[in-house]
């Protein structure tokens, strides 16, 4: 981790000409850019294994009638038609996966005191009146909803409530034209409260940056919205 403390930090450096006190939060969301950018091939690729699945519909829809009584028989059917048109279904799990570990590390980053034996300098870093190392739980107590830090969590809030409500229209619409009925007209058990909660994980968002540091909330932020952006450029 100290690895990672070092390039954060020699970012922020780069980049404190140009944002002053809030360098460290510049560097978190270029680093963040940087991570999504890497993942981009992944996310392409699952939006291709999404729009293929979708296509497949009709199919597995079909062999859920012929199979009703059958289920070992309608998961062999369904395995052998993903694997005949080479379609995984799990390709689209990948790029958030592999983004976990650096969230994670941007989370222990930011809260630990010690690095390597010594003190965490990042610490000091802030975005405007927060400290990046600190929790929206902490901007309450120490000033409030409208001190320093609680006006910083503020503007924060209104970024992710307008990125989860484009999110959450996003995905009704995008889960609303992949809804595809069973044969005869029925629709498959369990899909349509799916499809009904499947938006609303877009809000999820707010409790997340309501409970990590600052820093990782930035992480979080920044990266569901380049997610949003990306998805609706590649699921058109």
């Amino acid at each position: 981790m100290s690895v990672f403390a070092s390039v954060v930090g020699q970012l922020a450096d780069l980049l404190q000409p140009l944002f002053g006190v809030s360098a460290a939060a510049a560097a978190i969301v270029l680093f963040t850019a940087f991570v999504r950018l890497l993942v981009h091939p992944l996310s392409r690729a699952a939006a291709r294994g999404q729009k293929a699945r979708a296509a497949l519909q009709p199919r597995i829809a079909e062999m859920r009638r012929k199979y009703r009584r059958q289920p070992e028989k309608l998961q062999e059917a369904v395995l052998e038609l993903h694997r005949r048109e080479k379609v995984s279904p799990l390709s689209g799990c990948l790029p958030s996966l592999l983004q976990l570990p650096a969230f994670f590390l941007m989370y222990h980053l930011f809260s630990s005191a010690t690095i390597g034996g010594r003190d965490n300098e990042l610490l000091g870093h802030r975005l405007f009146g927060a400290p990046l190392g600190g929790r929206w739980a902490d901007a309450l107590a120490q000033g409030g909803v409208f001190g320093g830090a609680g006006l910083v969590y503020a503007g924060l809030f209104v970024v992710v409530g307008v990125v989860a409500w484009f999110g959450f229209r996003l995905s009704r619409r995008t889960v609303g034209a992949q809804g595809v009925p069973a044969a005869g007209g029925e629709q498959v058990p369990g899909m349509e409260a799916v499809g009904k909660v499947v938006p609303f994980m877009s809000f999820f968002t707010l409790v997340t940056v309501a409970v990590v540091p600052l820093a990782a909330a930035l992480y979080v932020v920044t990266s569901t919205a380049w997610g949003l952006v990306e998805r609706a450029v590649l699921y058109r």
